[in-house]
């Protein structure tokens, strides 16, 4: 069994657990759940160079990232850097997160955000919407297109926009359908965690121009995003390479300044 097979059996038994804890009446009538959510997709297109800025404490590739720093000190940060959007590792076992970290991420700016989560179950994407995210990722590796279809057409239904996450070329054949908004494409081999940005440029020319295209995963250096917006990408999912310092917002800030320069 790999990682990822690892973590959504792990998954699998963290949702049941959280259904026999807290009833989906509870979170369909939480404060949050009926707020107004704001657009991830076009929020890319119409700030400059469309980075989603992640808040990120570890990952199963390294073990710590950065623990020193409070949730609204990240996104604020990254929100008066322009970030187009803020993603919030919510995994608790692997990547250090919680839904905590997403309210207290909707309580501190107005950027959108995105729940980085390994999404298995329309449960979790009831959760996401009650506890303040804008838009939830979804995986093509663990989902067929049937639970890709029914889970993204779910999210829509709650107001909630779908970034599609899609490493090779199978998994973006079978996730293409209108009820998805951003398709995103992973650098990083969930296996492996070997990361090429060979795999953006592969994929960049048959992802339809219907959907928001951005790149994700091993993006470090303003000319990592110089080439591959020449080969169509709108937004780059950046997380490790701002947390890893003391002021992530601060990197941000030096980052987008560079890009302008």
């Amino acid at each position: 069994m790999n990682l990822l097979e690892q973590i959504i059996t792990s998954k699998k038994r963290e949702v049941a657990l959280k259904k026999s804890g807290v009833s989906i009446n509870q979170l369909e009538n939480s404060d949050l759940f009926n707020t107004k959510t704001n657009s991830l997709s076009k929020s890319i297109i119409n700030l400059p160079f469309g980075i989603i800025a992640e808040h990120k404490r570890r990952s199963p590739s390294k073990a710590t990232i950065n623990h020193n720093l409070s949730v609204e000190e990240v996104v604020k940060g990254y929100e008066n850097a322009g970030a187009s959007g803020i993603s919030v590792l919510t995994d608790s076992q692997y990547f250090g997160g919680s839904l905590e970290d997403l309210v207290l991420a909707k309580a501190s700016v107005n950027t959108p955000l995105l729940r980085k989560e390994f999404i298995i179950d329309e449960y979790q994407i009831l959760e996401a919407k009650a506890n303040g995210a804008d838009a939830i990722l979804l995986i093509a590796a663990v989902l067929t297109k049937a639970e890709i279809k029914s889970l993204s057409e779910f999210a829509h239904s709650i107001a909630l926009e779908v970034l599609l996450e899609v490493h090779n070329v199978e998994e973006l054949e079978k996730s293409i359908m209108p009820s998805l908004d951003i398709i995103g494409v992973n650098n990083r081999n969930l296996k492996t965690f070997e990361v090429s940005l060979q795999t953006s440029i592969d994929l960049v020319t048959q992802i339809p121009n219907d959907f928001v295209k951005i790149s994700e995963s091993g993006l470090t250096t303003t000319d990592d995003i110089r080439l591959l917006k020449s080969y169509g990408f709108q937004g780059f999912l950046i997380g490790e390479n701002f947390m890893k310092t003391d002021d992530p917002g601060a990197a941000l800030e030096q980052f987008i300044n560079q890009l302008k320069a």
